[in-house]
């Protein structure tokens, strides 16, 4: 799903220029207005959605030693993101969002998704919206990883991993706790702008 350049992405989708291009159900709340433009219909083989309506439900669907790598995962996002982000249950992925109450001026009329967190069928994926909203931050966070000796799969927004010993936790801390949603929601307003 993650991973696809925008060159390659838009040859698709005037290919495809169809409903089945855009496939809104799973793109990440807040990805378009931070201007991705999704993945490719043929790239959804992987993607695992599911119907749950809470976080709780969610991890008792998952295989228990998926829902422990989950769980953890969880765990970490929730000790280190900042104040005012709610976490939930959106296009099938656990996912922490700027409530709208807040920002409500999305494309989708859906929270503004800043992390988002799944067990696909391969692989689990964590989709960090605040590195892909600011390509300075989105730099160090990739020379910051790749520094401490490990290979990075990571596409404009998701970060793929197998296993937890894949991870860095102190790094994905420093960067989950990194953007308020009072900038998240500023970087949300001005790429809306230049797209207008």
């Amino acid at each position: 799903m993650c991973g696809v350049s925008d060159g390659r992405w838009s040859l698709l989708q005037r290919r495809l220029s169809g409903p089945a291009a855009t496939r809104p159900s799973e793109v990440p709340a807040g990805a378009l207005a931070l201007g991705w433009h999704g993945p490719p219909a043929v790239a959804s083989a992987d993607m695992v959605s599911s119907a749950a309506s809470s976080v709780e439900q969610y991890l008792d669907e998952l295989p228990a030693d998926r829902a422990e790598v989950v769980a953890r995962v969880r765990d970490l996002v929730n000790a280190s993101i900042p104040e005012g982000y709610e976490e939930g249950m959106l296009h099938g992925m656990i996912t922490w969002s700027v409530p709208l109450e807040v920002y409500p001026d999305t494309y989708n009329g859906k929270p503004l998704a800043y992390i988002s967190l799944a067990a696909q069928k391969h692989h689990y994926a964590l989709y960090l919206m605040g590195v892909y909203a600011d390509s300075v931050e989105e730099a160090w966070f990739r020379a910051q990883w790749v520094e401490r000796g490990a290979k990075l799969d990571m596409g404009r927004s998701c970060l793929r991993f197998r296993r937890l010993a894949d991870l860095h936790e102190d790094l994905l801390a420093e960067v989950i706790g990194s953007v308020s949603v009072a900038d998240f929601v500023a970087k949300a307003r001005a790429a809306h702008a230049r797209r207008r």
